[in-house]
């Protein structure tokens, strides 16, 4: 799984013009599944993600997690990001995981977030065409790969 984390102060999701979620100040995550990806993949991620130490602290430096701060969450389905770039231009996505996979370790991630720090997620619709805006916070964005555990 590859989840793309960014610190934002805001975000909102749209589907079909209507705003289906939306947070404050917090993490907006972008979540891959790929081939091969399991439970305990879906589990590290949201322990990373929970325990990740990216907000200001009083001196100004990065050193507060999404517990210390209590800041909003959202986390959104995104094959795009299993995308392989290898050979050509037009991006493959052959090792993008299907629904039946894919949605229960993404519903499991989201899951997990939500034990992890005692606050519902924000979600998309899983394969839903959504449009996000966000304004990212300063910038911030990490990006995690649970196939190679950094």
């Amino acid at each position: 799984m590859r989840l793309v984390i960014q610190r934002v102060t805001a975000a909102e999701l749209s589907i079909d013009g209507k705003v289906y979620s939306n947070i404050a100040g917090g993490l907006m995550v972008l979540v891959g599944v790929e081939h091969g990806d399991t439970a305990e993949d879906a589990k590290w991620l949201a322990s990373k993600t929970a325990g990740l130490r990216i907000f200001s602290d009083s001196e100004g430096v990065m050193n507060l997690d999404i517990l210390t701060t209590g800041g909003d969450i959202m986390a959104v389905s995104q094959f795009t990001l299993t995308a392989s770039t290898r050979k050509g231009n037009r991006p493959s996505y052959i090792r993008a995981a299907g629904h039946d996979v894919a949605k229960p370790l993404y519903e499991l991630y989201c899951s997990q977030l939500e034990s992890l720090t005692g606050r519902s997620v924000a979600r998309g619709v899983f394969g839903a065409d959504m449009q996000i805006a966000l304004t990212n916070d300063g910038p911030v964005t990490i990006i995690i790969d649970s196939k190679l555990k950094e």
